[in-house]
């Protein structure tokens, strides 16, 4: 929707940015975003420094600075889940399938 004194136009997005912005594995980076934001979270909580979290974990500083800084290249899921374990934290998975906007749906044979 346009305002005849505004240059932009308000678009709705699909609730992943990934996607909306063309990522090849949006939803697999959504989940990696979601996972570091949840360690982050835990670490706040408890007032963990990176290196605090090393000690407590056994996972480096390094890591951690790179999950607060959102560089998660390096990290897969399976190993995000893996440090929120380490951080004593249980990890409930979710998982709804349906055919991708414009697709028909696939019926089992």
């Amino acid at each position: 929707m346009t305002d005849k004194n505004d240059d932009f136009e308000i678009i709705r997005g699909s609730g992943n940015v990934f996607r909306d912005f063309g990522y090849a594995n949006a939803d697999a980076e959504q989940l990696k975003s979601i996972l570091a934001a949840q360690i982050i979270g835990v670490m706040d909580a408890r007032e963990l420094s990176t290196r605090k979290a090393e000690d407590i974990t056994g996972i480096a500083a390094a890591d951690f600075s790179r999950i607060r800084k959102a560089k998660l290249d390096r990290f897969t899921i399976d190993r995000l889940m893996a440090v929120l374990g380490r951080l004593d934290q249980k990890v409930d998975v979710s998982v709804h399938v349906h055919p991708r906007e414009g697709q028909p749906a696939l019926h089992p044979s």
